[in-house]
């Protein structure tokens, strides 16, 4: 297991508490497309001039598209049909849920996903905007999941409750998407008992604290992107979300200036800031 971090001046690589810059020669894009992302990453650390640990950091996406699934907790399920309920969607969601082909969809292009440290928005014209915490895929241009890492799918809850075609303006916009603090590059997924974990803070204190675990996904996790490849190609490779299943109480929504951090071992903790202002 290596962790790759994306800085200013390159990739930075972690392994067993020993950092290293890797070979400028060395991008994202070259990590998705490789076809043994793995090893090209090991090879690279070896190489790699040592380092230390890198403090300002940048979202680990080069010219990958971020996707989602949704509807892969038991728990998103009852709250899409909740926020939907009046105009008569949870049917839908409660369909896909047992339907074998997931619901997908596209998150983000590159330019719109936050990095560490950085803002996250909710939009103007929505009253009910709450963070989702997700364990992220790292897929090759071959479909190969290789890695992992946090995503904060961003969504404006009462845009889709109104009407489900709805759907892509209360999930894409600017900063709706934030991935990171690194991407953990191994052979292996995740153990079900792997924990995800979510703090959301105002003014110093806590609003809502929740987790998961792996485990709670419905769907087997190599199944979502055999799935979006199937009638896709991804020359950079992509990121794919793989849905929530800690979903905050319906009287809550997110305020400029809150904070969120979400946990995800060995990944780490992704912190960024609520913002309503759009990116310059």
């Amino acid at each position: 297991m290596i962790r790759l971090y994306s800085t200013a001046d390159g990739l930075v690589l972690e392994q067993a508490g020993t950092y290293r810059l890797a070979p400028r020669s060395l991008g994202i894009d070259g990590v998705f497309s490789a076809a043994n992302p793995a090893g090209l990453v090991l090879a690279a650390f070896t190489n790699g001039t040592e380092t230390s640990a890198p403090s300002a950091l940048l979202a680990p996406v080069q010219s990958q598209e971020v996707w989602a699934a949704g509807v892969t907790y038991y728990r998103s399920r009852t709250a899409r049909m909740a926020e939907s309920k009046e105009v008569g969607g949870g049917t839908f969601y409660d369909k896909v849920y047992e339907a074998e082909r997931p619901e997908l969809f596209f998150k983000s292009a590159p330019h719109r996903v936050a990095s560490p440290g950085g803002p996250v928005r909710i939009r103007a014209d929505s009253f009910w905007n709450v963070p989702e915490p997700e364990l992220t895929l790292a897929v090759s241009s071959s479909g190969k999941i290789f890695g992992f890492t946090i995503g904060n799918d961003m969504s404006s809850r009462d845009i889709e409750g109104e009407n489900p075609l709805y759907l892509p303006q209360a999930k894409v916009y600017d900063l709706s998407a934030a991935l990171g603090p690194c991407l953990v590059v191994t052979d292996e997924l995740p153990h079900p008992g792997t924990v995800i974990s979510i703090i959301i803070r105002r003014g110093g204190e806590a609003l809502f604290e929740g987790e998961t675990t792996i485990g709670q996904i419905k769907r087997p996790l190599p199944s979502l992107p055999e799935w979006l490849f199937r009638d896709h190609s991804f020359p950079n490779g992509c990121y794919l979300m793989t849905g929530t299943g800690v979903v905050p109480p319906d009287d809550f929504s997110l305020l400029p200036g809150d904070e969120i951090r979400i946990t995800i071992e060995p990944v780490g903790t992704l912190v960024n800031t609520v913002t309503q202002h759009r990116q310059p």
